[in-house]
């Protein structure tokens, strides 16, 4: 019988339930034990808490909670959106800061919407040509944007503003003071249920990230799990909307998420194509990641050999 002391442990960072919840659901039904693992997670809040921490929002993304916790040795392994994963692990060493390679594409497809406040007057992502967007900078939200408004605004024409938390970013679209702004869920149900039209939105998804001391094995046991537990989620997303819940403190009721725009696939190992693809675009934006990656100094498939 396996007991507590037998099982590996690993620590993990979680930023907003949205990206994270094949993490939580794994941890919480057991899929982790059943893979031989005593996985901890280690909460670095994000945008999407109410009341959320402002570290997460800091201009140097090293400087940000998730980041910091990882580079001192805090934990071991972490997801953010595909881009803000690829920007972190191609800079990080170059500026001191502890290495990490992309080990996978991720479970977690989060929706995000651009979102303008009630009796707005844009009504059409064409109006948001020179028109400042309230992202979390080099976040999935900033991200997002870009490549939803490429489609109908010229690049040189989309702009985007940091306007603070999801809660600081639907307050000041309310007052009027940005035209618009990127929301995760619960932020996309809160906004919904206060009126706030939603102009378009979009799955985006996420990578692992890992340091090379995180063996192979230990990760495919880690995937295993989370890619069953993205399973049990696509078959009943509305058991796991209390972790949207907390996020939102009291601005949402039980049974108000949106809970049909949760969708979590299996995490599969991150390939050549998709990388050059993904840094290409990024290469094609003045400022969203620097030049001379590669994928072999990039990615390490290594939970696959």
């Amino acid at each position: 019988m396996t007991t507590q002391a037998d099982l590996k442990k690993v620590r993990v960072s979680m930023m907003n339930a949205v990206h994270d919840l094949s993490l939580l659901v794994a941890r919480d039904e057991g899929l982790f034990r059943e893979q031989g693992l005593d996985v901890e997670i280690v909460t670095t809040p994000g945008t999407a808490q109410v009341g959320a921490d402002r570290q997460a929002m800091r201009d140097v993304i090293f400087d940000r909670t998730m980041e910091s916790l990882y580079n001192c040795g805090d934990v071991d392994q972490f997801r953010m959106c595909e881009w803000g994963i690829m920007k972190r692990t191609v800079e990080a060493e170059d500026a001191g800061y502890r290495a990490a390679k992309i080990v996978a594409l991720g479970s977690a497809m989060s929706s995000f919407a651009i979102v303008t406040r009630p009796n707005s007057e844009y009504y059409e992502p064409e109006q948001f040509k020179d028109v400042p967007v309230a992202v979390s900078p080099y976040n999935g939200s900033h991200f997002t944007t870009l490549k939803l408004l490429e489609g109908f605004v010229a690049k040189d024409h989309i702009k985007v503003t940091n306007a603070g938390t999801m809660e600081e970013r639907l307050a000041a679209i309310g007052r009027g003071e940005v035209a618009a702004g990127s929301f995760m869920e619960p932020w996309i149900s809160v906004a919904q249920k206060q009126g706030f039209r939603i102009i378009m939105e979009s799955h985006s998804t996420r990578s692992e990230a890992a340091g090379d001391e995180l063996d192979g094995p230990t990760l495919a046991a880690m995937f295993k799990a989370q890619s069953a537990a993205a399973e049990m989620i696509n078959a009943n997303p509305q058991k796991y909307e209390h972790y949207f819940l907390a996020e939102a403190k009291g601005l949402l009721e039980p049974g108000e998420l949106q809970a049909w725009r949760l969708l979590y696939g299996p995490v599969v190992p991150y390939t050549r194509e998709r990388f050059d693809y993904t840094y290409n675009w990024m290469l094609s934006y003045p400022d969203l990641v620097t030049p001379g990656a590669t994928y072999d100094n990039t990615v390490d498939n290594r939970a696959w050999e």
